[in-house]
């Protein structure tokens, strides 16, 4: 399998981000200061100040000329709609991956072997595996377009409050390994069901951390 670079420092930390605030992690008017999250995050202002360009022009955020950023109010509609998109966009990427003939096999043998050793997984290397499979789908699904969209909404792993980040991880790495054994298998139907199942789980622990932050909404 070809090599795969990770993405942008700015779509990763563009993806931390927008995790938080769809979470409820950061208020309504809270202001967030580039220098300090950069500090948070260990990398230059450079990569933080675009993801919040990004983020602003998701209607996330309201930038403030030298002051960071304003938090801007969101509902339990406009996670819901963040989701379904990636719903739409990465089902297709599954079909278009499959009837492309994506070798999984590297993915999936390193998938098993996570599996084997659950007890021994962190959170670097899930966040990064999950990364790669992730894009790995995209990018084989050969549409620039598309791939930069995927990006653009790419929110990382969504972990619920209910549940422990081993059950988690188990979880989320089984349907890994399902979606994978669908395109190797060539059925694009029930890949794309398991990708949707996949990420509607994600929505679902997201609305229920935002729910605990926000318990009047």
């Amino acid at each position: 399998m070809e090599s795969l670079e990770l993405m942008p420092a700015r779509v990763r930390i563009t993806s931390i981000l927008k995790k938080a605030l769809l979470a409820g992690e950061y208020k309504n008017g809270q202001e967030l200061s580039l220098t300090e999250i950069a500090e948070r995050l260990g990398v230059s202002r450079t990569p933080v100040r675009e993801a919040f360009q990004t983020l602003a022009a998701e209607g996330l955020i309201e930038l403030r000329m030298n002051k960071g950023a304003i938090v801007k109010p969101i509902n339990q509609k406009f996670i819901t709609d963040h989701y379904e998109m990636r719903i739409l966009l990465e089902s297709e990427a599954v079909a278009r991956a499959t009837r492309n003939g994506l070798d999984v096999s590297e993915l999936l043998t390193e998938l098993y072997h996570m599996m084997d050793n659950m007890d021994m997984i962190d959170r670097s290397y899930y966040t990064e595996l999950n990364q790669r499979i992730h894009m790995t789908i995209w990018k084989a699904a050969d549409n620039q377009k598309l791939l930069n969209f995927l990006m653009s909404l790419w929110n990382g792993p969504s972990i619920s409050t209910m549940n422990s980040e081993l059950e988690h991880y188990h979880q989320s790495t089984q349907e890994h390994i399902e979606i994978l054994q669908a395109i190797r298998a060539g059925d694009i139907t029930e890949g794309k069901r398991i990708m949707e199942w996949h990420i509607h789980r994600s929505m679902d622990n997201i609305l229920k951390s935002f729910q605990a932050a926000h318990p009047d909404c």
